[in-house]
């Protein structure tokens, strides 16, 4: 079975940012009632226990991961038995996951104060909270998480997040309520197991609803069986690099420099990571329909169209770097106040290590959609371990600052590079490697000029205050743009990418438009 590529990129995409912007924009409200209803302190415990349970997830060996990918070539054939099999193996295993991760988090307890440095908010058993942050994530384990593996793999996302809109979108609405009304940080806790619980139900039956031929039946034979261990060890190896460079991270912030800055380095951490998550629905909103196109397409059909995902991707990542940079500090200063804000040049290398990670991306999604997660494991390891070694050395020299610098370091010496050079190796063999760097090099130049102009503009303006800061955003919104397409406009890959994102969205009848400028 040929998946429609295009058309379910589309609704993936579209339907994963709305929920990206309503799961983004209420959990920020939330963040914004904890610090004034209660303290900054609270902010800090609810990063470092989540940072502490995605440490504890790496059971899971990113062994989702490895299921969706064995699902791409079963239903491109066609094959109803093997996908069933599949899924009865996935559930057995994920309840196997489950119990490992609430008894590593049992055992963890005794040791939960020694990663606070300072106070803890008085009226508050840490150990209490911890254990409804410990449930929550066992009940995903234990419950049904594995029918989203369906859709999933039928590139069917889109579904997946019109569900969390709902059920996320109520869950925090009700804790805004609870937190202004009661001001109890408890009730505010306790929801996350309820609407995971409902989660887990919604998403179970709706798979259920469109796909009634797959059951949990059936054996796997054991080369498949040796396929996907083979692949889960490579993923589990990635995971730890992913933890170690975001969880491990909020871990070393409030073991040397304390609850509050653990909880300023979040908000600076969330409002990246909002930029971050929306942009990761485009990638996964393409992973599902790049696997089929690694199964039914040649490795030079598939590089035209890395060049040309890239240079879109690209752009956009450039545009929002350049949105951060100019933005950050002005926004903080109106949601959080001076207090709670880092230096400048803080929040510049916040922006640069978005751009660094951006970098990579739809590189990851053609390695992802190849497989390659085995032959990545090196790179993972080697970056892991330079991550922390380097974050330890250098938030004892240079706080904050020391922590993002060494993830930077990471990210573009080890990452960027070694991990561009395994696609290329083991995907794209008659591909030359140099000519991707150049294009994202130059990629990189266009916004580090554009970013600096546009920088200079939004620093003349003196005024503050959300008037000053929508002036603002609308200088970010006009003039790195406008210089991106007069950047770009001559070269090959805006020509080919162009018509096609403009295809995307439905908006064909410009194509002959920009055609006809270009001659």
């Amino acid at each position: 079975m040929k998946l429609e590529k295009t058309k379910n990129a589309r609704r993936n995409i579209l339907f994963g940012i709305l929920n990206k912007v309503i799961t983004m924009f209420l959990p920020f409200v939330v963040r914004s009632v904890i610090i004034y209803a209660l303290s900054a302190e609270y902010l800090g415990l609810n990063s470092l226990f989540s940072s502490i349970l995605q440490v504890l997830n790496l059971t899971e060996l990113g062994f989702s991961s490895a299921m969706v990918y064995s699902m791409y070539k079963p239903i491109a054939e066609n094959d109803d038995e093997t996908i069933c099999a599949l899924l009865n193996f996935y559930r057995k295993i994920y309840f196997i996951i489950g119990c490992i991760v609430l008894s590593l988090g049992l055992l963890l307890l005794p040791f939960l104060d020694k990663l606070i440095n300072g106070d803890v908010p008085d009226n508050i058993n840490i150990y209490i909270l911890y254990l409804c942050y410990l449930v929550n994530t066992v009940l995903s384990y234990m419950m049904f998480a594995y029918r989203s593996s369906l859709l999933n793999a039928h590139q069917r996302t889109d579904v997946i997040s019109n569900i969390n809109t709902i059920t996320l979108g109520s869950m925090y609405f009700l804790q805004i309520i609870v937190l202004i009304a009661t001001k109890n940080y408890y009730t505010y806790v306790l929801m996350m197991p309820a609407f995971t619980i409902l989660n887990n139900l919604i998403v179970a039956g709706v798979s259920r609803k469109y796909y009634p031929q797959y059951e949990c039946k059936g054996e796997l034979d054991s080369t498949l069986i040796s396929g996907i261990k083979k692949q889960t060890v490579g993923l589990m190896v990635n995971k730890i690099c992913a933890v170690s460079r975001n969880s491990l991270d909020n871990i070393f912030v409030s073991t040397f420099l304390g609850l509050a800055a653990t909880a300023m380095y979040g908000n600076y951490y969330y409002i990246m990571n909002a930029i971050i998550a929306i942009l990761m629905v485009v990638s996964n909103g393409l992973l599902a329909g790049v696997g089929n196109s690694i199964v039914t397409e040649s490795p030079e059909k598939n590089y035209s169209d890395l060049n040309k995902i890239n240079f879109v991707y690209m752009w956009f990542a450039g545009w929002c770097t350049i949105c951060l940079i100019c933005l950050y500090q002005p926004f903080m200063k109106l949601w959080v106040g001076k207090k709670l804000m880092f230096p400048n040049v803080v929040a510049i290398a916040f922006g640069i290590y978005f751009y660094a990670l951006e970098m990579g991306v739809v590189r990851g999604v053609y390695s992802d959609a190849a497989g390659l997660w085995w032959e990545n494991r090196y790179r993972a390891i080697v970056e892991t371990i330079a991550n922390l070694i380097l974050n330890y050395i250098l938030v004892k020299c240079f706080g904050i600052l020391g922590i993002i610098v060494a993830t930077l370091i990471s990210l573009l010496v080890i990452n960027f590079g070694f991990g561009s050079q395994i696609v290329f190796k083991y995907y794209f063999k008659n591909k030359k490697l140099h000519e991707y760097f150049i294009y994202q090099m130059y990629y990189a130049f266009v916004t580090l000029v554009l970013g600096g102009v546009t920088y200079y503009i939004v620093n003349s303006i003196k005024i503050d205050g959300v008037v000053g800061l929508a002036l603002k955003f609308l200088i970010c919104c006009c003039v790195p743009n406008i210089l991106y397409v007069l950047a770009y406009h001559r070269t090959n890959e805006y020509k080919i990418a162009m018509p096609w994102i403009l295809k995307i969205f439905h908006m064909d009848w410009l194509i002959r438009i920009i055609c006809k400028g270009q001659r």
